[in-house]
């Protein structure tokens, strides 16, 4: 289990998935984890940090994740503390996450194990 409330994924938009797989692959020797034609992800021994790509539009950058072991705590906590929830509570392969806004505009994640 990562520590908790500490940053523990970077995920990024792609417009290109095969494309940026390659270009990290070939640049950096990242190895990559396919869950679907629409998501990769890259492990902490090739990149410093777990983290993956998913097919999408990029936005203002990457899509920074925290990990918390109590999930719905945090969520209360971020909406308390004047953060909007722009992605509620969902399951993937692995935990689940939510998505929100803080007050500044930027986008970021949180992520727990399974329920």
């Amino acid at each position: 289990m990562p520590d908790d409330k500490k940053l523990d994924y970077v995920e990024f938009p792609t417009r290109d998935l095969p494309a940026s797989k390659s270009f990290f692959e070939t640049v950096f020797g990242w190895k990559f984890t396919d869950y679907g034609p629409e998501y990769a992800s890259f492990a902490r021994s090739e990149a410093g940090l777990d983290g993956g790509f998913h097919a999408g539009e990029p936005h203002t950058g990457a899509l920074v994740i925290f990990y918390a072991a109590r999930l719905e705590k945090v969520l209360a906590d971020v909406t308390r503390a004047g953060g909007e929830i722009v992605r509620p509570v969902f399951d993937f392969p692995g935990g689940r996450r939510f998505e929100f806004t803080e007050p500044g505009g930027n986008r970021l994640a949180v992520w727990s194990d399974p329920a």
